[in-house]
């Protein structure tokens, strides 16, 4: 069947990220873009055959609508109770206008949950932006004393006589290893990417052979793959490293966990018009990594992403950081839910990302 053919007049709202309803001054549906058929759960064929009144619960509500759009007024309900064809209801931010030279009325929704995720987004953005900057002059600062450190033990190990004492130079110097390697990981995201086509699938492959080498057949690594996936601009090895520091994460839990069978499921599908960090795309890839251990403590959940915020005693809080940094690089995000025998980090990757191919790649 042919798509419906939409007014030119109605073309570029489809775009809009909020739930776009056109209406007649009687109250016809003319026009509703994507965004509004998913939040009435109905689609514009459907939708253009009905008035608005269906989806309001007060019958009158139109009736009030149209004297303010009359006096060429703008008309805003904060908390609206919007009825779905399917008789659920959704709390909305709803905005209604004129449009202009034309008897039509514009209705726009915004589900309440949008707003929030909105607002949650920003936060977090501003919560990175300001990690980034207190790291990057925490590692600046802590790596020059730290090699003057390391050479001093290593003088010193020279000059000893007493060899029995050298064991305590190795500390030192092993220790400074490990300082110099963490602040090379709180500044590994901020080295320049190169962006080349890629396929998602070979990438979660290279993460599943690797962790099952390191946690061996212990945990069952199954696969749930949607194989007609397109391929997208992306730097292999920081995504790579994103996807394997949740993955892993997720196997260091189910080791501790009293629990059986203890498996991690990597799912891949493709998720339409979703709206990523404000900015609406028509398709995304979503990587889920799901796994049966004992899930995240809630005092943490909203906290994981913070650097040095770990669940795990011997961890050090880096690995989540780091996976939010890398997937932010691609325009993605990546959100987390859990309970108990189930929790969820999901990769939410834009195809078309304005991301630039590296020229070496194009001339491979």
């Amino acid at each position: 069947m042919a798509p419906p053919v939409i007014l030119t007049e109605f073309n570029g709202l489809e775009n809009l990220a909020c739930g776009t309803i056109v209406c007649n001054s009687l109250g016809t549906i003319k026009y509703i873009n994507p965004s509004a058929e998913a939040i009435l759960e109905i689609s514009h064929d459907q939708a253009c055959k009905h008035k608005i009144d269906l989806f309001f619960q007060d019958k009158n509500f139109f009736q009030e609508l149209k004297k303010d759009m009359q006096q060429h007024r703008v008309f805003r309900e904060n908390e609206y109770f919007i009825k779905t064809k399917n008789n659920k209801t959704v709390c909305s931010t709803l905005t209604a206008s004129s449009i202009f030279n034309s008897k039509n009325i514009l209705i726009e929704l915004v589900p309440m949950d949008q707003h929030l995720k909105i607002t949650n987004e920003e936060r977090m953005i501003i919560q990175q932006q300001a990690n980034a900057e207190l790291l990057r002059n925490l590692a600046h600062e802590i790596r020059n004393p730290l090699g003057g450190l390391r050479g001093a033990a290593q003088l010193l190990e020279h000059e000893l006589e007493n060899k029995n004492l050298m064991e305590y130079t190795q500390i030192i110097i092993s220790e400074a290893d490990r300082l110099q390697n963490l602040m090379n990981k709180l500044l590994s995201p901020y080295h320049l990417p190169t962006y080349e086509l890629t396929n998602i699938h070979e990438l979660i492959e290279r993460v599943r052979g690797l962790t099952i080498s390191e946690f061996g057949g212990e945990i069952a690594l199954v696969r749930d793959y949607d194989v007609s996936l397109p391929e997208m601009v992306a730097d292999r090895e920081k995504l790579i490293q994103a996807f394997l520091n949740i993955t892993r994460n997720a196997a260091q839990a189910l080791q501790a966990y009293n629990h059986e069978p203890k498996k991690i499921t990597i799912k891949t599908r493709s998720d339409r018009h979703m709206c990523v960090h404000q900015k609406k795309y028509q398709t995304v890839i979503r990587v889920d990594i799901i796994d049966n251990g004992p899930g995240i403590a809630k005092n943490i959940l909203n906290k994981i992403f913070y650097p040095l915020v770990s669940g795990n005693q011997n961890g050090a809080g880096l690995g989540l950081s780091l996976a939010q940094n890398f997937v932010t690089l691609h325009k993605g995000m990546i959100e987390a839910t859990s309970k108990k025998n189930k929790t969820c980090f999901s990769i939410i990757l834009p195809i078309k990302n304005d991301l630039i191919v590296s020229e070496v790649n194009i001339n491979e």
